[in-house]
């Protein structure tokens, strides 16, 4: 053998133990850790808001506080009050929606009474809050109290319950469809008054009404300023 055959066996030796141990050493087992565990909610995705149920108002639209609801009821809001009295069925204060007209104040009066003259009234004319509505009044009496238009029977006041004229009317000389233009004297009432002053020979103080079937001191105290003997 020659004198360096062996120190080339030595090193192909080391060589094989070096392979062999990087080998060893790439393929031996580690140690792995566990992974931690992890919550429902952060595993669960972000869900989409849930949708709005049938019928269920908008959370967004709701007024800011302090504010009133849009929509709330009152007279601001889509109603009037008028006053319709004279020659009417049932004469009072009305509560109509806005924008209804004359006619539609007649209506929720009762009508028109029979054989009324309404000839100078514009029932298309339409109504404002406040106002009132007289039926009937006689052409020519000066009246207070009228709203949007004026004339017979539109926004005049007079009538059970109006106003009555704005000139003292003569208790002696009235018609009987005068005398209904006065607060609280109906078509029963205003008979009474003339039977009295045909009796007695007309009147001689407006301290008489008192006698007359149907006033008390109530009505007295209503009818004095409006009249005279």
């Amino acid at each position: 053998m020659a004198p360096r055959t062996p120190v080339v066996l030595g090193l192909v030796l080391l060589a094989a133990v070096a392979v062999a141990i990087v080998h060893f050493w790439s393929v031996r087992p580690e140690a792995v850790r566990a992974p931690e565990p992890v919550s429902d909610e952060a595993a669960a995705p972000a869900l989409p808001p849930e949708p709005l149920r049938s019928g269920a108002p908008d959370p967004g639209s709701r007024p800011a506080s302090g504010e009133p609801p849009s929509g709330s009821g009152g007279i601001g809001s889509g109603q009037i009050v008028v006053d319709v009295s004279g020659k009417v069925h049932r004469p009072g204060v009305r509560r109509l929606p806005a924008g209804s007209r004359v006619e539609d104040a007649l209506e929720a009066a009762g009508g028109v009474r029979a054989g009324t003259d309404v000839t100078g009234l514009n029932r298309a004319r339409v109504l404002v809050d406040g106002e009132q509505v007289a039926v009937g009044l006689p052409p020519g009496l000066p009246v207070t109290g009228t709203v949007g238009g004026g004339g017979v029977g539109s926004g005049a006041a007079g009538g059970p319950g109006g106003a009555g004229p704005s000139v003292p009317l003569s208790l002696n000389t009235a018609t009987a469809e005068q005398l209904e233009t006065l607060p609280g004297v109906g078509p029963v009432l205003a008979q009474h008054m003339i039977d009295y002053r045909t009796e007695n020979n007309g009147f001689r103080s407006v301290d008489e009404l008192r006698q007359v079937n149907g006033i008390g001191d109530r009505r007295f105290a209503d009818l004095q300023p409006l009249v005279r003997p």
